[in-house]
């Protein structure tokens, strides 16, 4: 790249690097690092109680407890690991990397394993680093009444759920009045009148509202996450009619983008991601729709209530159309996007650890309550007995989640189509169904010249051999087809369609190892007893075993049979004959493969086909041996021959009725699962160790009425659904309007958006905050309505200056004397970037994954569309994410880290995407901005910056440039595009392109 002269850049460093001094000495603050700090402590304790306490006591507590200290380390008290072992501390609060915990359980030294049983999830993993970087903050001490370190008694303890409803969030929502004030001139809406009050009652007075450039590049972010662009600029401020703020904020509510914006802030809350991240991790393809929901509800301004309900129990509420039902069916993907490790063998615990998660995330995103607390024990901080919990677990227990196999699935269904649809596919089915049925006579017809070939003399490996081998679907086969899906798997085996040669779906194979205990065992519902030929579905290789043993039991006992699967199976290179045998279907027959012993390669388990033997089939052999056995030969070879014609015809027909069969879209979804009903409580949050049978309900502590009782068979979803969105209900209204304040105004009234409890930190203005929630929702639970509301009021409207006297009575800004400046997202960053250059694509909604992606290592995130739709994979994503604190799809995200570090500056200083949108912006400058020098910059800033550039800074970088650009020759294009390309990346790179003023 070409660097300008010494000059231009010195003068624009200088700018660059006084903007950035400018805002370190504004923000030193020590209340509000206090301020965080409360916050970080309080989401430590919540970690540690959810995720932290739970792992030591199931895994560590019994080596390193108060009865016995293996190496020295008692982990039962946080003295305990702050004393260390024989191998020394074995936390470092605040530092993860020097924490010897944290090596030991990412089995990262070989001397040092822990727990020796195995590696723990991933997940868990996780949330012991982020708890140590919190400050591993820790309520157990070493003289504990209970025997994991916890010395809370009825004194020192939460309080009952009758106490606890004394406390600020379970008291039922107030209206209260509008402070009135006939000398106020200040306030704009009554959201004023409750902050002047404080304003009055403390002693302060507000600064002077933003520039009008300033409001415009804040509420454009605010609503759209978009910047303006430098017409947009241009048109607000020459608009001085007294409703142009107003019908700027109705245009940006009602554009595509907001919901685009609105839509990620709700994602970012319910922890949404397109990969499983658990285990080997899978990907989500269908994870898009929710997405898409999400968007859709925030445009269309669907009610909150019926959003959250929607969410919870969609495929179980009315629908008065396909339309509706297709869009509560995909709602419900919002209990099923979460992290999960489907490889998990102990399908108990991966039922609850599920229902946990989505517990906690519902908790954490729609009651402001850490619920996840009470798995193991009475929440130690919140009246949320332990009771609670299980309430509300069975109710989601009783919920169809994941279908189980050797690696377990999430739950899909089928979504509903227009009547039009409807009618086209069940046309093309049927003719589908027909020429199936078809092909299935021509090969029921071979089969029966294959048998009279070889009466007459001939062999079938000479008529096999011109036939191309490909997979079949069951239905193209003859005879009872048991597929690998529907058979017993003893020991771990692992799903393939890797070489396409097979029957069904997939088959299976044993992974080579642990020789002699795995067994794949397929198992006929035959209608009637009979003879049958058995034929196994293997492809060979010359990696696949030459001793697969395969035990037949049948009328006549049991036969066994060793295959060779390195040998390309006889009929249609798929299926090998086992011979004729006789069954009864009382007796219960079986075909078994198992890896009896090493054979040199891989085991492959894919079908069994059962072919009768009709008396048909034994008169056509009878017959045929009268014929005269030449001409019986040659008759026969006529007829495979023309039967052989017959069938690549026929399945090229299927073939192509197949490729334009209309497919049915799938959703990820939830549904009742058929074993509804109560669940035990879980002794210390051990699945196995069951306790008392705990009827389904909700949290007593939030609801002054018992639970609904729950139908017999229903899940309970519905009664879950309708009490967090009935209007009683205390917490539901005051998080959302609380989360709407915080993605406004930067913090929340409740600065932990998703902790109401006591370990949270209380409103600020508790009368404002109820005022708010009860407007929400006596105006339909319209957030449109509130966004609007709050971004008219005055205290959103004002500036970002700092003033001596007012830090001096408020340093932390809680009454609302100024606006905080507010840093730009991660995907506000690269938004802006293509905005900017011109590259964003805008396209609206859709599938997002290049088509072909089977894993979310390798992806290359290069697409131009907006940040929304950019994949979010929870192993994997965008560097510039990564770096500017993308939301940890991995864990429910209310409010987002906000970190500075040095990477953040060297990304937009170095990285190819950066430079390279620098360069597309000058482009277009050059090629359809304005053609003066002075104007061009008064441009380039209105587009980065959404302002002219002061003075000042003309005076600092306007000079440099017209001298350095005049004085190039008029053909030296290249030089002159540099140097806009350098003017463009420096502003990239400014304070005051990563903050809203």
């Amino acid at each position: 790249m070409f660097f300008p002269s010494a000059p231009f850049r010195t003068s624009l460093g200088c700018i660059t690097f006084a903007l950035n001094a400018a805002w370190i000495v504004a923000c030193s603050s020590p209340v509000v690092a206090a301020d965080k700090s409360e916050r970080s402590s309080a989401v430590g304790m919540e970690i540690f109680e959810s995720k932290i306490r739970p792992a030591l006591i199931e895994h560590c507590i019994r080596c390193h407890g108060a009865e016995k200290q293996q190496g020295g380390l008692r982990l039962d008290a946080a003295e305990g690991w702050k004393e260390g072992g024989d191998t020394g501390e074995a936390i470092v609060a605040g530092m993860p990397a020097a924490s010897l915990l944290l090596t030991a359980i990412e089995y990262e030294d070989s001397g040092l394993e822990m727990p020796p049983k195995g590696i723990l999830p991933k997940e868990t993993i996780e949330a012991f680093r982020e708890w140590i970087r919190l400050g591993a903050p820790d309520p157990r001490t070493v003289n504990a009444s209970e025997g994991d370190g916890d010395n809370r008694n009825e004194k020192t303890g939460p309080p009952s759920v009758e106490e606890g409803r004394q406390f600020w969030a379970f008291q039922p929502l107030r209206h209260p009045e509008v402070p009135a004030d006939d000398s106020d001139q200040w306030s704009a809406t009554p959201i004023d009148r409750f902050i002047r009050r404080g304003h009055l009652a403390a002693g302060i007075q507000p600064v002077p509202d933003a520039s009008r450039e300033a409001l415009l590049r804040r509420v454009s972010f605010d609503l759209t996450g978009l910047p303006p662009s430098a017409v947009e600029v241009e048109q607000f401020l020459q608009d001085e009619s007294p409703d142009a703020y107003g019908n700027l904020v109705d245009r940006l509510l009602n554009s595509k983008a907001y919901g685009e914006r609105w839509g990620r802030n709700w994602l970012g809350v319910v922890r949404y991601a397109e990969s499983s991240g658990g285990g080997r991790t899978l990907l989500f393809p269908d994870a898009w729709r929710y997405r898409d929901y999400v968007i859709d509800a925030f445009n269309d301004d669907m009610p909150y209530d019926q959003f959250v309900k929607e969410q919870i129990a969609g495929d179980l509420l009315p629908a008065e159309n396909w339309q509706d039902r297709r869009r509560q069916l995909i709602a419900t993907a919002f209990l099923l996007l979460g992290p999960t490790n489907y490889e998990r063998q102990d399908k108990d615990v991966l039922e609850m650890d599920v229902v946990d998660e989505q517990l906690d995330t519902l908790g954490k995103s729609m009651l402001g309550m850490t619920i996840g607390c009470a798995r193991c024990h009475d929440h130690k901080f919140d009246p949320i007995p332990m009771k609670d919990y299980y309430a509300m677990a069975g109710i989601l227990k009783s919920t169809k989640a994941m279908i189980h196999s050797n690696v377990s699935q999430w739950n899909k269904v089928t979504l509903p189509v227009s009547p039009e649809e409807e009618a086209e596919i069940s046309v093309q089915q049927k003719k589908l169904d027909e020429a199936i049925k078809v092909l299935t006579q021509i090969d029921k017809q071979i089969a029966e010249a294959k048998v009279a070939l070889v009466a007459a003399g001939g062999t079938l490996e000479e008529e096999n051999a011109p036939r191309k081998n490909r997979s079949f679907s069951p239905d193209e086969l003859t005879g009872l087809v048991v597929d690998n899906l529907q058979a017993e798997l003893i020991g771990e085996w692992m799903e393939s369609a890797h070489i396409k040669y097979f029957v069904g779906e997939n088959y299976v194979h044993d992974q080579n190892d642990a020789f002699g205990e795995k067994r794949i065992r397929f198992r006929p519902e035959l209608k009637q007893a009979g003879e049958y030929e058995v034929r196994i579905a293997y492809n060979s290789d010359s990696g696949r075993t030459r001793k697969a043993q395969v035990e037949i039991e049948h009328q006549g006992g049991k036969t066994l049979i060793e295959v060779n699967q390195r040998k390309t199976p006889e009929i249609d290179g798929v299926l090998h004959s086992l011979g004729r045998y006789s069954f009864d279907p009382a007796d219960g027959p079986s075909v078994t493969l198992w890896n009896h012993a090493k054979g040199g390669g891989v085991l492959i388990g894919d079908a069994v086909v059962f072919v009768p033997v009709s008396q048909e089939e034994q008169v056509a052999e009878q017959e045929a041996v009268e014929v005269p056995a030449s001409e019986a030969l040659v008759m026969a070879r006529k007829k495979l021959t023309e039967l052989d014609a017959a069938l690549k015809r026929q399945r090229s027909a299927v073939d192509a009725l197949k490729a334009h069969l209309p497919r049915r879209p799938v959703a990820m979804a939830a549904v009742d699962g058929e074993d509804a009903g109560d669940i035990h409580l879980a002794i210390r949050g051990v699945v196995h160790n069951q306790g008392a049978l705990t009827p389904r309900g909700v949290m007593q502590v939030a609801s002054d009425q018992p639970c609904p009782e729950i139908p017999k068979g229903q899940s309970g979803r519905v009664e879950l659904a309708e009490w967090i969105g009935d209007p009683q209900n205390p917490l539901t209204a005051r998080v959302m309007v609380n989360r709407i304040w915080g993605w406004l105004f930067g913090d929340g009234i409740v600065s932990t958006v998703d902790n109401f409890g006591s370990m949270g930190q209380l409103p600020t203005d508790p009368e404002l905050l109820d005022y708010l929630a009860s407007e929400f929702i006596s105006e339909g639970w319209s957030v449109k309505q509130l966004v609007r509301q709050m971004v008219m009021s005055r205290v959103y409207r004002l500036g970002t200056a700092r003033s001596a006297d007012q830090l001096a009575i408020d340093p932390d800004n809680r009454l609302h004397w100024r606006m905080d400046r507010k840093r730009l997202r991660a995907g506000d960053i690269r938004d802006a970037l293509l905005a900017v250059s011109g590259q964003l694509d805008l396209t609206y909604g859709g599938k997002n994954m290049k088509p072909g992606t089977s894993s979310e290592y390798g992806y290359r995130f290069e697409s131009p569309r907006r940040s929304v739709y950019v994949p979010v994979f929870r192993n994997t994503l965008p560097e510039m994410f990564e770096v500017f604190d993308f939301p940890d799809p991995n864990i429910q995200t209310g409010a987002r880290n906000e970190s500075t570090i040095a990477s953040q500056a060297l990304l937009l200083m170095n990285h190819p995407f950066v430079i390279e949108q620098s360069r597309l912006a000058a482009e277009n400058l050059l090629q359809s901005g304005p053609s003066a020098t002075e104007q061009r910059i008064d441009q380039a800033f209105r587009q980065v910056l959404g302002r002219s550039p002061s003075d000042a800074e003309m005076l600092l970088m306007g000079e440099p440039l017209v001298d350095a650009i005049d004085g190039e020759q008029a053909s030296d294009d290249e030089k002159s595009l540099d140097r806009w390309t350098s003017l463009y990346h420096l502003l990239f790179q400014s304070v005051d392109f990563r903050y809203l003023q």
